[in-house]
């Protein structure tokens, strides 16, 4: 007999910090609910007490997940955790998550607390979690640069106060493999009362090796694994779930366990939350890459010609990769239309929002000769504008551009429902459209990042443009796609402005990191 191996996601929480990256609550039930599918095991939906979008975010995940457990992060401190316990309410199962840190430096020049009153502290907030749920992890911040024996004396409280998962985190992404699973065997094999608990591992990449690490500790004993997809994370990002649920698949004669995962859902999953956050995976990323099961090198080719198995260690089936073309074109109907949207996890609202997408996927299948559920998925994220979002609208566009000729654009906006007309040049058609709407809105901020992706092959493909912008502090994430790439550019630029222009609760998704 394996074990089963948890898979706890925080895509939306860590996973969340990264700059410009937050989500809004309908954003976060569509990736939830990608989640469940997938059959994750336990999704950390939020940090309840950040604010009260975050709190109203957890909830709602918590209402709308039956198969999985929604989980929040509460700090160990009364006020956080009676907010946690609130926004699982609703939830067919809920987990409080609770953390404090633990290393000399943290406790000191962070926390500014004792060690003695940092486990009281420890101590009250699981034994207060316990009032909503029975289901109550307990993080030490910072556990690669903690004292092992004050781990362990912590460890043994919380454990007693009613823990029932113990997440020991590299916080930093300071650690190694061998030293990683060496901390998680000596704990294990330490903690009075370890084996009523599930160990569970946390681990960030800022040296590359966080799904190394995590891997380590689960040939160590942990039973739990914290991840998020395609490793999305603050500064270099957590522990790629897609890696760990395969490396673990695929390396059965190491891992003496197994996850429910259902790996199928990956890669739909994978470009769902690219999509949605404006983070594009790079293709030589493992699993869910355009390159991962590629072969350019002719002795590999034929090698996975005659026998798969001599280049290849997973099936690109197996992951989804068979299952991302979109089976209707300019003749299907509403119905079919419709069901392909449910069947993405895509919501619809109103027959309206129905009707005006149905519209703009006619035009684009007259574009394109094949439709992919990643065009569908580009094409709704507009449909998810409302006028209450969407202060600044592109009307018109032309952009000239030829050889030895300055770049010259002229557009048509509409600024809080009146329009301006405006023109520019710029050393690029991009720079000058740009430009052009800067002489417009008159923004102030500073462009941090332009990236274009295709979203699929093919020289009809759509182009997704990603901009990220800066202001007063705040980081921001603009969308846009078309299959004129500087369209695509002018709606990311005008999608990053409305979300500067929106009333936001937060600068950051939240204040503190595991």
């Amino acid at each position: 007999m394996t074990d089963q191996l948890i898979v706890f996601d925080t895509t939306l929480r860590d996973g969340e910090q990264s700059p410009g990256a937050a989500m809004s609550k309908d954003e976060k039930l569509r990736i939830a609910r990608a989640l469940e599918r997938m059959r994750v095991d336990v999704i950390e939906a939020g940090f309840a007490s950040a604010s009260v979008g975050d709190f109203e975010s957890v909830r709602a995940v918590a209402a709308a997940v039956k198969d999985s457990t929604v989980c929040t992060l509460a700090r160990a401190s009364e006020n956080d955790v009676r907010r946690a316990g609130e926004a699982i309410k609703p939830a067919a199962r809920g987990r409080i998550h609770t953390f404090i840190a633990t290393s000399p430096i943290h406790m000191e020049k962070k926390l500014q607390m004792s060690p003695d009153r940092v486990v009281e502290a420890a101590v009250a907030a699981v034994t207060l979690a316990r009032q909503f749920t029975d289901d109550v992890e307990f993080s030490a911040e910072d556990a690669v640069r903690s004292d092992i024996d004050f781990l362990c004396r912590i460890f043994e409280a919380v454990i007693k106060a009613g823990a029932t998962t113990l997440n020991v985190p590299d916080t930093v992404g300071y650690s190694i493999p061998a030293q990683w699973g060496g901390r998680m065997r000596t704990l294990i094999e330490r903690v009075p009362a370890s084996d009523r608990v599930i160990w569970s591992t946390h681990c960030h990449n800022d040296l590359g090796m966080a799904v190394a690490n995590s891997l380590a500790a689960v040939a160590a004993g942990a039973r739990q694994v914290e991840c998020t997809i395609n490793g999305l994370g603050e500064r270099a990002g957590n522990a790629a779930l897609e890696e760990i649920v395969m490396a673990v698949r695929t390396r059965k004669d190491l891992f003496d366990c197994e996850t429910r995962i259902d790996a199928t859902q990956i890669v739909p999953t994978s470009r769902l939350v690219s999509q949605i956050t404006g983070y594009p995976v790079q293709p030589n990323k493992a699993v869910v890459g355009a390159n991962a099961f590629a072969h350019e090198s002719g002795i590999h080719q034929d090698g996975v010609l005659k026998h798969r198995e001599t280049y290849e260690i997973m099936r690109a089936e197996d992951v989804g990769w068979s299952t991302n073309r979109l089976s209707l074109g300019k003749l299907s109907g509403r119905s079919a239309f419709r069901a392909k949207l449910q069947e993405l996890g895509i919501p619809v609202h109103s027959e309206e929002v129905l009707n005006t997408a149905f519209v703009r996927f006619k035009a684009l299948a007259d574009k394109k000769r094949e439709i992919f559920d990643e065009d569908l998925q580009a094409l709704m994220s507009d449909e998810s504008v409302t006028p209450e979002t969407e202060y600044y609208r592109l009307l018109f566009a032309k952009v000239l551009s030829q050889t030895g000729e300055t770049p010259n654009a002229q557009l048509t906006l509409a600024v809080g429902g009146a329009e301006h007309q405006a023109a520019a040049e710029g050393s690029g058609p991009v720079d000058a459209i740009f430009r052009a709407i800067e002489s417009i809105v008159a923004s102030g901020a500073d462009l941090m990042l332009y990236s274009v992706n295709a979203i699929t092959t093919g020289t009809d493909a759509q182009g997704e443009v990603t901009v990220r912008l800066a202001r007063d502090g705040r980081i921001v994430n603009g969308q846009g796609a078309d299959t004129d790439i500087i369209v695509a550019s002018a709606k990311a630029y005008l999608n990053a402005l409305n979300k500067l222009h929106g009333s936001v609760e937060r600068m950051n998704p939240q204040t503190e990191t595991v």
